[in-house]
């Protein structure tokens, strides 16, 4: 029986990328993202990766904004969860320092908060006779500060203290790990690279920005067999930046 992994944030660039990414690999699918999103091309895209093959998969419109959204939306899997790939967020400019939270509130509550959340509701759903995978999404501003993203670094570097410790409290029951992708070819990067696109291609010793698919081929590989003593750690995609 093909396993289940959920995918969040999966209308995404990324997202689609992924479905394809794993129908190809054989898992079933639930995708999730927030309603009125576009789940329809990731969908088409798992079906386009399955070849064929007998893989379900499924969509659900969710904010996945407290705990019980996250149980929620992983109603309609019957069994166990082998994995989660946690894409959802949100990166909003923060240029001014400013007494107002509400940007800071967002950052953490769509990148932080909701991964742990949908991590919790996850767990109680592991086949206990194998290992699980939950694979979380960081990024390259977790580890060199966004400039004009202070809140969405904050929330990136969360993410990563949240897999040190949950490798530690899950080692017995999954494999916890993270990517930092660079700067990726997706909607979510679009007003950074118009404005910055020289700059940034010049801080990337391979001098051109990410695909989707090269994000979505290391998280593939994290959720294979091949990564069965890799736990715990935080993954650079970012074409050789954080080492230049």
């Amino acid at each position: 029986m093909a396993r289940w992994i959920v995918v969040t944030g999966a209308a995404g660039g990324i997202g689609v990328e992924c479905a394809r990414r794993f129908a190809a690999d054989g898992y079933n699918q639930l995708l999730i993202d927030i309603p009125g999103a576009s789940l329809e091309d990731t969908a088409a895209a798992a079906r386009d990766g399955a070849g064929g093959r007998d893989s379900a998969v499924l969509t659900v419109e969710s904010a996945l904004d407290d705990y019980g959204a996250c149980v929620a939306a992983l109603s309609d899997i019957d069994g166990p969860v082998y994995g989660l790939v946690h894409l959802a967020g949100l990166m909003e400019r923060d240029p001014d320092l400013a007494a107002d939270h509400a940007v800071w509130d967002r950052a953490i509550a769509n990148n932080l908060t909701n991964a742990y959340d949908m991590a919790t509701a996850v767990a109680e759903r592991f086949d206990r006779a194998v290992m699980s995978r939950l694979v979380f999404v960081s990024s390259l501003a977790f580890r060199r500060g966004g400039v004009d993203f202070i809140p969405y670094s904050a929330a990136k570097g969360g993410i990563v203290g949240m897999v040190r410790a949950m490798t530690r409290r899950l080692g017995d029951r999954a494999l916890v790990n993270a990517v930092a992708p660079g700067i990726i070819e997706t909607s979510l990067t679009a007003d950074l690279r118009a404005r910055r696109a020289e700059k940034l291609r010049g801080e990337i010793p391979l001098g051109r920005f990410g695909h989707p698919r090269e994000v979505a081929g290391v998280i593939a590989f994290l959720l294979g067999d091949d990564s069965s003593y890799v736990t715990g750690q935080c993954i650079n995609i970012d074409g050789g930046t954080i080492n230049a």
